[in-house]
């Protein structure tokens, strides 16, 4: 079992598996985040009164801190109100200060099973004039280097790759597509919100150009992410107003969220392997007691690169309606993105699956909560339901 219990954040008797969907607060974040809302309240620009001193202090201390887990200096990262703002300023901001440097748009490449974070902006950048090709991986979520290089063009001037898929975990081969972007002087971004804090990463050894992070998918609070951007790369602002984050990203710091987020990374980062360790421990278990009951069960996404909180599954022959009604009352889980309001996972269907295949699969991602009893209990949840289902 991990450090922290069910019992410390989450009430109530519902088996809470959908971790990578968000993630709740720990109670030391809550504790680090506490006298930064009443007690040291003062704007981090404020720099004419101890207030404000204090303020900049704690949003200096937790960006030093966050960039040290990312093998990075403190100024290549930019504060934002999570992984979806970061991924816009990465995306659009690049794409259109290169293409106003080169004086053309270009041709920019991402994959099929991106995040809506992602492919939104990318389908922006293509009504604003540039060539856009969206890469279907291989049924196992992967893509190679290969793979890549078969679509780029010479204007190539943008990829972006998550480095962990966030419906079905799978783990890209970030080294390998980064060295081929820097051969051919190709920016590289990924948006690692589900990597970070469960992954070790370094920036120069994923070779990443931006890097887009958010707080909540790591027990620290929403509404706070970051961009990490190395220095040489431009960016256009997407609004413009007090010139705060190195005039790429205005408005006022929420410091309380900045000295929370900090916190949770630290936290994330203290026991990062063995609770990587523990949590493919108990996936494991979940899907060997699902598999020993129901054979015909099939796990979606490579097993290997995979996050170690992931396990997403497809159950042949049912109805994914009545599948999800069925489960809802004693599991927390999701058939893909929480983004995706309902609608059956496109990333799913990107690497093969059927659209009903896709309405009857289930995302379970565990949690730093999740305990053994947990795994038992929702091993007999969803054998129950499905064979209920395979009876009706």
């Amino acid at each position: 079992m991990l450090p922290t219990t069910s019992a410390d954040l989450i009430p109530g008797d519902l088996i809470q598996l959908d971790h990578q969907a968000t993630t709740p607060c720990h109670p030391l974040v809550v504790k680090a985040m506490e006298p930064w809302w009443e007690q040291d309240w003062g704007n981090a620009s404020s720099r004419q009164h101890r207030l404000g001193l204090t303020a900049a202090a704690a949003v200096a201390s937790a960006r030093s801190r966050l960039a040290s887990h990312l093998g990075v200096e403190a100024n290549d990262l930019i504060f934002t109100s999570g992984a979806t703002e970061a991924n816009n300023l990465a995306l659009l901001g690049h794409a259109r200060a290169r293409a106003q440097a080169e004086g053309r748009c270009g041709h920019v490449v991402t994959l099929a099973t991106e995040h809506h974070a992602v492919l939104d902006p990318m389908h922006q950048l293509q009504r604003e004039g540039f060539a856009l090709t969206v890469l279907h991986p291989k049924d196992t979520g992967l893509i190679d280097a290969n793979a890549l290089k078969g679509v780029l063009r010479d204007d190539t001037q943008l990829v972006s790759v998550m480095v962990a898929n966030n419906e079905i975990g799978v783990v890209q081969p970030m080294r390998e597509l980064a060295e081929l972007c820097q051969s051919r002087g190709i920016t590289l971004h990924t948006d690692a919100a589900q990597a970070f804090g469960h992954l070790r990463l370094n920036r120069d050894e994923l070779g990443c150009d931006l890097i887009s992070l958010s707080a909540h998918k790591l027990n620290g609070p929403k509404g706070i992410g970051a961009l990490v951007k190395r220095r040489n790369v431009s960016i256009q602002p997407l609004f413009w107003g007090g010139g705060q984050e190195q005039e790429l990203r205005p408005g006022t710091l929420p410091v309380p969220l900045i000295v929370g987020f900090a916190a949770a990374a630290d936290l994330a980062h203290a026991d990062l392997e063995t609770r990587q360790d523990q949590l493919a421990t108990l996936r494991d278990q979940l899907w060997q007691g699902l598999k020993s009951r129901h054979p015909q069960l099939r796990m979606n996404g490579a097993p290997e690169p995979r996050l170690a909180h992931n396990l997403n599954i497809t159950v042949p022959d049912v109805s994914g309606v009545r599948l999800h009604r069925c489960l809802k009352r004693s599991l927390a889980c999701s058939s893909g993105s929480a983004c995706s309001r309902g609608q059956p996972s496109h990333a799913l269907q990107a690497i093969g699956l059927s659209r009903r295949e896709a309405e009857a699969s289930l995302r379970l991602s565990l949690g730093r909560t999740t305990t053994v009893a947990d795994i038992h209990r929702a091993v007999d949840a969803i054998s129950a339901c499905i064979t209920q289902l395979q009876g009706e």
